[in-house]
């Protein structure tokens, strides 16, 4: 989730996995008398308060308030979360948010992670500076994108689990096992270069012994995969023929010649140095490995338009429009299993 401020709207990448869950209440008003008896008229006057269907009795204080963090852990953006966050500081101050941390924990544990994702996002907005919410959050995106299936799901919750970390060693720094997740984070991104940095400051931190063991294992494996990301990032920068004097040595090492992005970089500066018979076979080695990789698709359409090549033209055009269309599909069949 990006900042949670006051009457602004959230990023929120993953609620439309969790708003579905908001259809197990039922939204009702209280009445004026309880309102002012309660003191919190100022705030709950004229907004309805969400009841769950299967518990419709006994509808205390507290109910009221764990319904409310629920919802809003949901819907960051729904429509009266600010109301909702002022009822319960106001009747529980932020301390409300311990209980719901633990909550969610106990459903991680049950491996229910849209419910601890919930926990921890009502935790998150009731008190946006608690470590343990942000943390225990990462963590369970982390378990969900793990779990999950498709490759948006995946993606945005490995994003989600990514910025929490970086939030929490940001906003805490002595915080060792925030480096510790933050640097597989990375690694699962090939960002080798910041996840080598990451579990640095880890190990300079951390007392977990079984933990740094397994660190300095990855650090030690990480000197050549440090040095291709170099590579593409001096493609990245311009720098072609610097990223192909690094990238070029690793075309036939059997340990990094199976990564896609090592022939789409290639490719790029091939492609950047006016070399479209190379910049053409490392596109395509892409698709060998990637093979709906709609970037190299789109890459070898260029290449063939200049050349007019109208053949291959059609043929890569029909396939960048099966890839779209399929990835729709995908995201269509999805939201609709969640309706």
């Amino acid at each position: 989730m990006g900042d949670m401020m006051e009457n602004k709207e959230i990023q929120d990448r993953i609620g439309e996995y969790l708003i579905p869950h908001v259809e197990e209440f039922v939204f009702d008003e209280l009445s004026d008398s309880y309102l002012e008896k309660a003191g919190i008229a100022d705030v709950l006057t004229g907004v309805p308060v969400p009841i769950r269907t299967t518990s419709m009795a006994n509808l205390s204080t507290l109910v009221i308030a764990q319904n409310m963090a629920f919802i809003i852990g949901c819907d960051v953006n729904f429509k009266y979360r600010d109301n909702y966050i002022a009822y319960i500081i106001r009747t529980f101050t932020k301390e409300f948010a311990k209980p719901l941390i633990n909550e969610g924990v106990e459903a991680a544990a049950k491996n229910d992670f849209d419910y601890a994702c919930i926990c921890f996002r009502g935790a998150l907005l009731i008190d946006p500076d608690s470590a343990d919410a942000l943390y225990c959050y990462g963590r369970a995106c982390k378990d969900s994108y793990e779990v999950g299936e498709g490759e948006e799901y995946v993606g945005r919750y490995k994003a989600e689990s990514l910025e929490a970390f970086e939030k929490l060693t940001i906003k805490n720094p002595d915080f060792d096992m925030g480096y510790y997740f933050l640097g597989y984070g990375y690694l699962n991104l090939g960002l080798y270069v910041k996840a080598k940095l990451t579990w640095e400051t880890f190990m300079k931190l951390s007392d977990h012994k079984e933990q740094k063991e397994e660190v300095q294992g990855w650090l030690d494996k990480l000197a050549e995969p440090v040095k291709i990301e170099e590579g593409y990032n001096h493609v990245l920068s311009g720098r072609y023929e610097d990223g192909l004097n690094i990238l070029q040595g690793y075309e036939n090492d059997e340990r990094f010649n199976t990564w896609w992005p090592l022939w789409y970089y290639l490719g790029a500066a091939y492609k950047a140095l006016e070399d479209p018979a190379e910049a053409e076979r490392c596109f395509k080695q892409v698709l060998k490995l990637s093979p709906s990789n709609v970037e190299a698709m789109e890459e070898l359409l260029a290449i063939y338009e200049t050349q007019g090549d109208q053949e291959k033209v059609e043929k890569f055009s029909r396939k960048i429009e099966i890839v779209k269309y399929n990835a729709e599909m995908d995201k269509a069949e999805r939201m609709n299993g969640l309706s």
